[in-house]
C-alpha cells in the first residue's frame, strides 16, 4: 500500500471571540478534505516560528492557505500601509519562515489566496494593496455571490505548469480577496490573469512543485481545481 505523503497545512488564527473566549486556530474542513481526497495525509500547522525546522522535518509538502488579513506592506518595501490592510503578524512572520525552509529542502508549494501573497512577498515579490484603488475597472474580486460558485473566469499561460495541470486554456475560479500580486518575485513566472490584469497565479518553472492561485480551488468548482490538488499531492511522493 503506498504511503499517504504529510501534508502541511498552515492554520489562521484568531482573537478572543465567537468560538472561543480565548485566542484560537481555525481552518475550513474543506482544504484537509481535498489533500485527503488526493492522497495525502492532512497536518495542521500552528504558527510557532521557532518548530519550522521540526515541521519540516515531518511533512512532504507544505499548503498555504488564506484569510482575511494581509501581508504587511513594510515587508515588500512599501512606505506606506493602505487604510484596508489587516494584519496577523505571527501568522506572516512563520509562514514566511516555513515557506522558505521549504524551499530550501525542496519541498513542494501549494500558496492559496492569501497563501499566493506572502509566497510571492517571501521571494522577494510585491503586492497591490487594495486592488480598486489600482486597477481601472476591476472585476469584482470579493465576489458577491457565494464561494461555491465562480465569480469570473482566468486566462492560463500556454506551456505553463498550471495550464498543463487544469488541461484548459481557461477555467472558471472564485474570488475573495482586495489584494493581488503586482511585481512578480524572482524566479517565478506569472501564469494566470484574470481580465481586468490582475494576476491570479504564479509559478516557478525550475521547482518540484511551487505553484500559487489566487482563488479557492478546496471548493472544487471545476475539474481543474481538483486536478491541482491532485497534482500538489503527487508532487509530494517521495
Amino acid at each position: 500500500m503506498n504511503t499517504r505523503p504529510v501534508i502541511g497545512i498552515t492554520l489562521d488564527s484568531e482573537e478572543p471571540g465567537g468560538y472561543s473566549k480565548l485566542p484560537w486556530y481555525a481552518l475550513r474542513k474543506n482544504y484537509a478534505e481535498c489533500v485527503a481526497a488526493a492522497g495525502g495525509l492532512p497536518l495542521l500547522l500552528p504558527h510557532e516560528p521557532e518548530l519550522v525546522g521540526d515541521y519540516l522535518a515531518r511533512i512532504d509538502g507544505l499548503l498555504i492557505t488564506g484569510g482575511a488579513f494581509d501581508v504587511d506592506p513594510a515587508l515588500f518595501g512599501a512606505p506606506e500601509r493602505h487604510a484596508t490592510v489587516t494584519l496577523k503578524a505571527k501568522r506572516t512572520q512563520f509562514e514566511l519562515a516555513i515557506i522558505r525552509g521549504a524551499l530550501e529542502k525542496d519541498r513542494p508549494v501549494f500558496g492559496i489566496c492569501g497563501g499566493q501573497q506572502v509566497l510571492n512577498v517571501a521571494l522577494g515579490g510585491t503586492l497591490i494593496q487594495h486592488i480598486p484603488d489600482r486597477v481601472a475597472n476591476a472585476l469584482a474580486h470579493e465576489q458577491p455571490n457565494p464561494r461555491t460558485e465562480a465569480g469570473h473566469t482566468v486566462k492560463l499561460l500556454a506551456g505553463s505548469r498550471l495550464a498543463a495541470i487544469a488541461g484548459l486554456a481557461e477555467i472558471p475560479v472564485n474570488s475573495a480577496h482586495h489584494q493581488a500580486v503586482d511585481r512578480v518575485a524572482p524566479g517565478l513566472i506569472a501564469d494566470a490573469w484574470a481580465s481586468d490584469g490582475v494576476i491570479e497565479g504564479i509559478e516557478h518553472p525550475q521547482k518540484r512543485f511551487l505553484i500559487g492561485v489566487q482563488w479557492h480551488p478546496e471548493y472544487r468548482i471545476s475539474p481543474a481545481d481538483t486536478r491541482l490538488f491532485d497534482a500538489f499531492v503527487q508532487a509530494c511522493r517521495p
